[in-house]
């Protein structure tokens, strides 16, 4: 349990007493300091704040270098910060409509980590991308909801607004990402 909920760090310890405690209680049908109910989901979000936290503390150069990326690119010609955090800059104005949460959209694509390695690509693919306005990383669907059809965006997107603390395959935890995106169509659902 210790390795569960302080991945890495011998120093941490669960209070054995207070586990014990709980379990007995538990058995012997005593009154809980929270409701059975609750305590499932409690415990599910003690161990992710705890795997979290130790995650955070691996990857803090990498969260230093994306904030540090995110502020320097703030300053450049022609982006714009949302308050999310999310940047984005124009590259080609489109004047089709703007998809809502409720449509579906055809994009190309092609994202990179900010050291330029290319994770994923539609564009490489040589197939657009069909997918629910809200079916994407956060950043995505704020920035979908803001396009016209017919744009061409460049997204950086933090990463509280991508994959946050998890994993996916070559993204590591806390990367901020960027996409290039053009919206070639809606197609409602």
């Amino acid at each position: 349990l210790n390795e569960q909920l302080f991945p890495g760090d011998s120093t941490k310890k669960v209070n054995e007493d207070q586990l014990l405690a709980g379990l007995l209680g538990t058995l012997k049908n005593e009154k809980l300091a929270i409701d059975k109910a609750e305590a499932g989901p409690f415990v599910e979000n003690k161990i992710k704040e705890a795997q979290e936290s130790h995650l955070r503390e691996q990857y803090k150069d990498s969260i230093a270098a994306g904030d540090a990326f995110m502020a320097d690119n703030a300053k450049r010609e022609g982006v714009v910060t949302l308050p999310s955090g999310l940047q984005y800059e124009i590259v080609k104005e489109g004047s089709g409509a703007v998809p809502t949460d409720t449509d579906q959209v055809k994009v190309h694509y092609h994202g990179t980590l900010i050291n330029g390695t290319v994770f994923d690509s539609s564009v490489d693919r040589g197939e657009p991308a069909v997918f629910g306005v809200t079916q994407v990383i956060p950043g995505w669907t704020e920035a979908l909801k803001l396009m016209p059809v017919g744009s061409k965006w460049k997204l950086y997107i933090p990463y509280n607004l991508a994959y946050g603390a998890q994993e996916r395959q070559a993204i590591k935890p806390f990367s901020n990402l960027i996409f290039d995106v053009e919206l070639i169509d809606i197609e409602k659902k």
